[in-house]
């Protein structure tokens, strides 16, 4: 069996990558795929955990956490789809305004 640090460090450079992208990158889709690599960071943990301690309470909630994900990445993408065809841009800094 593989020992839970593996999925511990797995997950913690997942995480930095992804907050790293979040936080560096301009582009709104390259940001949306980056939520997406923090939220299966979380994954990895809940799923490590719950293998580890026996108990299936961890998959569940992983379940929940891709349907909630899959959620946030079709309002996101339309969202940025309206936002595009108004301003024809998908740099956030150019995306400040609430109404155009």
């Amino acid at each position: 069996m593989i020992p839970i640090e593996f999925f511990l460090m797995f997950s913690a450079i997942l995480f930095v990558i992804g907050i790293y992208g979040i936080m560096a990158k301009n582009n709104a889709i390259v940001v949306l795929m980056c939520i997406e690599l923090v939220l299966n960071a979380a994954n990895i943990n809940l799923v490590a955990f719950a293998a580890y301690n026996g108990d299936i309470m961890g998959q569940v909630f992983v379940v929940f956490t891709v349907a909630v994900a899959a959620c946030e990445v079709a309002v996101g993408i339309a969202i940025l789809l309206n936002a595009y065809k108004m301003k024809k841009t998908t740099v956030i800094d150019d995306l400040t305004e609430l109404r155009w």
